[in-house]
């Protein structure tokens, strides 16, 4: 008897082992998305979607409702939108207290994206790599609001980039 108990045991635990082998994943990939809703009477709308791979997100969306033109692209503090002219999302989400900057500048804030381009019927869409933000960890960039501005970010006016009002705002959220 006592052998069956332990061989039933030594059965049920190998089970259980390769069942928490099984439902563990060795790699996954951390997707963030952001619909994106009319601010400042704008009519301005569209999602981004943020994969984390390997050392960079991969961020593209799709945007209808703009001025054809270049426009200020960031990630700001607060996740709320719940004011008309979306200035509840605070700042620019800066947690290492830099100067503004461009996406491709040594010094920046983590939510300076750069501009995104609208065609000439106001549309965007767009993907790129961006080596700062970050899906997890202390300076991740899940729950904070994404603002699209009306106008270009200069790349250097501090702290914002003298890019307008805020259009558009949404919250990035994590996907299951």
């Amino acid at each position: 008897m006592k052998k069956m108990i332990l061989a039933f045991l030594m059965v049920f635990s190998a089970g259980m082992v390769w069942a928490d082998e099984a439902a563990t994943p060795t790699t996954y990939t951390l997707k963030a998305m952001c619909t994106l809703s009319p601010a400042s009477d704008s009519q301005t709308k569209g999602w981004v979607k943020f994969t984390q791979v390997g050392n960079y997100v991969l961020v593209e969306g799709e945007i209808t409702g703009l001025t054809p033109g270049k426009h200020g692209f960031h990630v700001h503090e607060k996740g709320d939108c719940s004011a008309p002219d979306a200035v509840s999302a605070g700042g620019h989400f800066n947690p290492e207290h830099k100067t503004h900057g461009s996406p491709s500048s040594k010094t920046r804030h983590v939510g300076d994206l750069g501009n995104i381009k609208a065609d000439k019927n106001g549309n965007a869409k767009f993907k790129f790599k961006d080596k700062v933000v970050q899906l997890s960890g202390e300076d991740s960039i899940l729950d904070k609001a994404l603002i699209l501005h009306a106008d270009m970010d200069d790349m250097k006016t501090q702290p914002t980039g003298n890019a307008g009002k805020r259009v558009a705002c949404g919250v990035i959220e994590l996907m299951k």
